[in-house]
């Protein structure tokens, strides 16, 4: 079932470079044909974002002079699909040598077209480069990469994930050691996740080593995150969860999906690595 829906998708093809607007370049994913994967059928135990960051977006105005911008888009995981993330970079490229009146049209070009593929409302924010330097930032919390720990496997294992229902306790945890690899071309993808939770205290040595399962596991981020936080629930049961990954970027894009049950807000921050 999952080659249906990989073999019309541009990844590990190659691709021509449209330089004027094109919307029919996006492709939508299913989420749900991974949900399924993970005992997500009907209810959703989370609500939350993917939130991208473009840092290759430019047109031209009415005057023909070059116009730049980074975009943040924020998808609602409600979404009925996932936009495939080359197609969005050559959907972004499409604006190179489009004309447009102003910002506000670009604005509303993007998200009726994004809108539109996703099958929810799309919010875009864009920001001049001047806007966007104050986004660069550190993770809160405890860190787990210093754990002088032996690791041995690197294939996903949930299993091992443990808490002590005796030891309650409110805590943000961090790691920056998150790779995993793309769905359809085994390219790495790396990133940072950030849980922040309440419940029984997580074994800090046993999530250090789920993480690292990631190494050589396939999947696209967004269900690498949706993974973790079900995996989560359902080892280690806390009351409250936030799961957010802030992924490095690839073609002028990152991708950084945050999930909750507890109404907790995404941080709009870049990482070193982004």
């Amino acid at each position: 079932m999952l080659d249906d829906y990989t073999k019309n998708i541009p990844l590990g093809k190659a691709s021509a470079y449209v330089s004027q607007y094109d919307p029919t370049l996006l492709c939508p994913f299913p989420r749900q044909v991974k949900r399924d994967e993970i005992g997500v059928v009907v209810d959703l135990p989370f609500s939350g974002i993917d939130l991208w960051n473009g840092y290759e977006l430019s047109w031209l105005n009415s005057n023909g002079m070059p116009q730049v911008a980074m975009a943040r888009f924020s998808f609602a995981c409600e979404s009925p699909f996932l936009i495939e993330s080359k197609s969005f970079k050559l959907y972004l490229n499409s604006f190179n040598q489009t004309h447009l009146n102003s910002r506000d049209e670009l604005g509303k070009r993007l998200q009726n077209d994004l809108s539109a593929a996703s099958g929810a409302l799309v919010e875009v924010e864009l920001m001049t480069l001047a806007e966007a330097e104050h986004l660069l930032a550190q993770l809160p919390g405890d860190c787990l990469d210093n754990l002088d720990i032996k690791i041995d496997n690197y294939q996903l294992q949930p299993e091992g994930l443990c808490a002590d229902p005796k030891d309650q306790v409110s805590e943000i945890l961090h790691s920056h050691l998150l790779k995993s690899n793309c769905l359809v071309t085994n390219q790495p993808d790396w990133g940072s996740l950030l849980i922040e939770y309440a419940g029984p205290r997580i074994d800090r040595e046993a999530l250090l080593r789920y993480l690292i399962s990631f190494r050589q596991h396939n999947e696209f981020h967004e269900q690498c995150v949706e993974r973790i936080f079900v995996d989560l629930q359902r080892y280690c049961q806390p009351r409250q969860l936030t799961v957010q990954a802030w992924y490095t970027r690839r073609g002028g894009l990152d991708i950084n999906p945050f999930r909750t049950n507890c109404g907790q807000k995404p941080r709009l921050v870049r990482l070193v690595r982004q």
